[in-house]
C-alpha cells in the first residue's frame, strides 16, 4: 500500500497549491507517479479552509515527524533524558518500510479528526472518494480510505494504530493540526484520543506547544 507517498504528496500539495517537488523530506519525498494532487483534495477531506491552511503550513510528512521528534525529545529530557544511544524514531528518521507504518497511522488520525465534528456524510464521502479516483490514487489506497471513511468514529480504534510512543505522538500531533480546537465536539475528541493513546500529560503539552509555536497561513 502506498500510504507513505500518498500522504506526503497530499500534505505538500496543500502547501504548494498542487505542485510538489524536492524539500526536506529526504526519503519521504518519493515519486507518487500519478501526477500532483490538488490542494482541494485535502480541503474535501477536512471540510475547512482554515484547517487546510493550518496543515499546509507544515508541509509534508517530514515536517510532522520533525515536530513530533522535537516534542518527544523535550519531553524525555524533562523526564531525565534518553538511555545511551536512544533517540525518538519518528517518521522523518525511518526507512520506507517503517515509515509506511507511521504514515498509515497518521492518515488514519487525519481521517478520524475530519469526522470528529460529524460533517462527513454519505454524499461528502462519495465526493471525496471520487476526487481521489479522479487523481488516480492507488486502488489499494482508495480501498483503505473508503474503509476508514465508513467506520464509525471511535478514538479507541484509532489509537490501536499507535504501536510505538512515537507513532502515538505523531497521530495526536496530526489530529491537532486537522481539528478545530474551538469546536466542542472536536475538542472532546482530541481529549479522548490523547487518553486512548495513553499520552503522558507532559508529552501532550509538548505536542500542543509545538503546534502553537508555528505560524498559520492565511
Amino acid at each position: 500500500m502506498k500510504i507513505q507517498g500518498f500522504l506526503d504528496h497530499l500534505l505538500k500539495s496543500a502547501q504548494s497549491g498542487g505542485q510538489t517537488g524536492s524539500g526536506p523530506a529526504g526519503v519521504l519525498d518519493t515519486d507518487f507517479g500519478k501526477g500532483a494532487l490538488s490542494g482541494g483534495a485535502l480541503g474535501l477531506l477536512l471540510g475547512s479552509n482554515r484547517t487546510t491552511r493550518k496543515l499546509a503550513t507544515y508541509g509534508g510528512l517530514a515536517a510532522i515527524g520533525m515536530m513530533a521528534y522535537r516534542a518527544y525529545g523535550d519531553y524525555k529530557r524533562q523526564q531525565g533524558g534518553f538511555s545511551a544511544g536512544a533517540q525518538p524514531q519518528t517518521v522523518d528518521r525511518l526507512a520506507p518500510p517503517q515509515a509506511e507504518l507511521h504514515s498509515q497511522a497518521i492518515l488514519k488520525a487525519l481521517v478520524a479528526a475530519a469526522k470528529a465534528d460529524g460533517h462527513i456524510d454519505a454524499r461528502e464521502r462519495a465526493v471525496i472518494e471520487g476526487e481521489f479516483a479522479r487523481i488516480d490514487a492507488d486502488a489499494e489506497v482508495r480501498q483503505w480510505l473508503h474503509a476508514e471513511l465508513e467506520k464509525p468514529l471511535d478514538p479507541a480504534e484509532v489509537a490501536r494504530a499507535a504501536s510505538t510512543p512515537e507513532i502515538a505522538a505523531e497521530m495526536y500531533l496530526a489530529s491537532l493540526l486537522a481539528a478545530d480546537e474551538q469546536n466542542f465536539m472536536e475538542r472532546a475528541y482530541l481529549d479522548e484520543l490523547a487518553r486512548q493513546l495513553k499520552l503522558d500529560d507532559g508529552l501532550k503539552l509538548q505536542l500542543q506547544q509545538q503546534v502553537a509555536a508555528q505560524p498559520t497561513q492565511r
